[in-house]
């Protein structure tokens, strides 16, 4: 560092350490608070010296600066303290044993002198030893007062009871640098019941008075309601009768008003009316001679016109007439060489128009016809080759009828009866899931077995219905042969020979 900076550094140096040694050596007190400072040079501001010599400086609401080593300072508190007081039984003048409840606020008096007196009396004590000094110097001075006073002085007037004990006992809490901010007597009170019958003849004169006070009272007021209301009625009585007398006078009074009135506002009105009649009639003169004036003037400006248009007329009129006829038959001229040659241009497109339509139509029809004679002869040529072929099939069909007889049908009709069932009970294979509803009579699940049976019950009609062969009647016929006679060797065909009938009955079908 260089020498120029040493001295000034030195310098705030020592300022720094004096500034952080004065800050930490400077006590401040609180309003609650005083600081009791001892040692040396206290000066001569609220020090306080004893008998003896000794001093001690008090603080408040302020601060100090504690010389190290030389002073030191400690603090006391400056709140109230609350001290419930209470005392046993004790006789009072009259020798009647009674209790005595109070409660008591003390607290360091605010003086230097108290201050210091309490400072030297309870510094370093808790403050439950103060508390507890102070509650017996008052329980004491309660105890004494009450013993020298009659029960009726302290039931009757506990604040002077409060006061005197409040005052003797304030001496002495001086002398411990103590005040009494407040002093209360909460309860007096005995085991014996003498306050009780000390109350009742009281308590029984009061509500004696109460109950006489109330009655007279009640009384009283009765009087008073009905003087009230005797003379409230005379007070309306007379008020109507006065409101009807001033109603009247006034009724009297605004009728003679009204009636001169009216008369007054007739004559003005009826003078109104003759004043403005004339002056209207003046005014439709003077505007008749206004109005006939304006025609007058009007019947000119028009004629002047008529003679200015008649002549503006012949200057214009006429010159853009014969203009307007020329340029109207020029152009009529023009519209009509224009509507002739679109008339040509029409004629020559709907004559196109037409032979193309012609000739469509003639190609369309040709087509039309070599389909419809294509289509024809295809027709024809399938009717005719299914004719042959069902000449054919009924000719087959015919031999062999002819060559078996009605027992080869019947065989076949008898072998096809079984592929029919197959096919009648196709259906109900196909159900995945059948649901048998019993009606109680058993024929729930036998009606499902013979719906085929049924069905098929109906063949022969149905067969009779598409072919024409009476299936029964054959059969009773072929039964009735069979009783009869021994059956001839061709009645009963052979395999081979219902095969033969059964394609020629395909070849039919």
């Amino acid at each position: 560092m260089p020498d120029y900076l040493l001295i000034p550094a030195i310098v705030v140096g020592g300022l720094l350490v004096i500034a952080i040694a004065f800050w930490a050596r400077y006590k401040t007190v609180g309003p609650d608070e005083a600081m009791i400072v001892t040692g040396s040079f206290l000066g001569s501001r609220n020090v306080m010296t004893d008998e003896s010599g000794r001093k001690i400086k008090i603080v408040r609401g302020g601060g100090a600066f504690i010389l190290p080593i030389f002073q030191q300072a400690e603090f006391i508190s400056l709140l109230s303290h609350k001290l419930d007081v209470s005392t046993p039984e004790v006789y009072t003048e009259q020798g009647v044993p009674v209790l005595a409840d109070g409660v008591a606020i003390i607290k360091i008096g605010g003086s230097v002198e108290d201050v210091a007196t309490a400072a030297e009396q309870f510094m370093g004590k808790p403050v439950d030893a103060l508390k507890s000094e102070a509650q017996e110097v008052l329980e004491g001075h309660l105890r004494a007062i009450l013993g020298t006073m009659t029960v009726e002085e302290v039931y009757r007037n506990r604040d002077k009871f409060a006061q005197e004990v409040q005052g003797v006992a304030a001496r002495d809490l001086k002398k411990m640098g103590l005040q009494i901010v407040s002093f209360t007597i909460k309860d007096v009170r005995d085991k014996h019941g003498y306050l009780e019958a000390l109350g009742k003849p009281r308590i029984a004169a009061v509500k004696r008075d109460a109950e006489i006070a109330e009655a007279e009272a009640v009384r009283d007021a009765r009087i008073q309601k009905a003087m009230a209301e005797e003379q409230g009625q005379k007070a309306e009585l007379v008020r109507d009768t006065n409101i009807a007398e001033a109603s009247k006078e006034k009724e009297l009074k605004v009728a003679a008003f009204k009636k001169d009135q009216d008369m007054a506002k007739a004559e003005a009105d009826q003078a109104y009316h003759i004043q403005e009649a004339r002056a209207k009639q003046q005014v439709v003169e003077e505007q008749m001679k206004i109005e006939l004036v304006r025609k007058e003037r009007e019947i000119d400006l028009e004629t002047k016109e008529i003679v200015r248009r008649e002549r503006q007329y012949d200057a214009e009129v006429k010159k853009k007439a014969d203009a307007d006829r020329y340029a109207v038959e020029q152009s009529a001229e023009a519209e009509k060489a224009r509507r002739m040659r679109e008339a040509d241009a029409m004629q020559y497109k709907i004559e196109a128009e037409a032979k193309a339509n012609a000739e469509q139509k003639r190609l369309d029809g040709l087509a039309i016809a070599e389909a419809e004679r294509a289509k024809g002869t295809a027709d024809a040529e399938v009717i005719r080759l299914r004719g042959l072929a069902e000449a054919e099939a009924k000719e087959k069909l015919a031999e062999a009828f002819e060559k078996f007889g009605q027992a080869a049908v019947l065989d076949i009709i008898v072998k096809m009866l079984p592929e029919l069932a197959g096919r009648v009970a196709e259906p109900i294979k196909g159900i995945d899931k059948l649901t048998v509803v019993d009606t109680g009579k058993g024929e729930g699940a036998a009606r499902v077995s013979n719906y085929v049976t049924e069905l098929m019950a109906t063949a022969p009609q149905m067969l009779k219905d598409v072919s024409g062969l009476d299936l029964e009647a054959m059969i009773k016929g072929f039964t009735q042969k069979i009783g009869a006679s021994p059956a001839p060797q061709k009645m009963i065909p052979t395999s081979s020979e219902s095969q033969k009938v059964i394609e020629a009955l395909e070849e039919e079908k």
